[in-house]
């Protein structure tokens, strides 16, 4: 199971610090991916991070403003100078079977958390 959690509120180039939890498995043997979503449009790809940590990806969009860490069985995705395009629900997912090739597609992976509200605007 995955818990994500930290969305909210925030002003145009403000952070946030999102996790994702795992439980009842151990998170650290796979990659987690982080998506987004706004209606009516398709989950976007924010990045992934390899299981051991060393390894990330990040969308262009994204790249230099959002960082993600790991620790036991938690993921982090740390957003920095928010944008209003970056409003969204924000959602982590895992599966065994992921790589850094593949982590950014969202129909590789089987197991998602329930998503957190991320809202910019002043």
């Amino acid at each position: 199971q995955l818990q994500a959690s930290g969305g909210g509120q925030v002003q145009p180039g403000g952070s946030l610090r999102l996790s994702c939890v795992g439980s009842g498995f151990r998170m650290d043997y796979y990659y987690v991916g982080w998506f987004r979503q706004v209606p009516g449009k398709e989950r976007e790809a924010v990045g992934c991070i390899s299981d051991s940590g060393v390894s990330t990806f990040y969308s262009d969009s994204v790249r230099g403003r959002f960082t993600m860490s790991r620790d036991k069985n938690t993921v982090y995705l740390q957003i920095n100078n928010l944008k209003p395009e970056d409003t969204a629900v924000y959602y982590c997912a895992t599966d065994y079977y992921v790589s850094l090739a593949t982590c950014n597609r969202a129909n590789e992976y089987d197991y998602w958390g329930q998503g957190t509200q991320v809202t910019v605007s002043s």
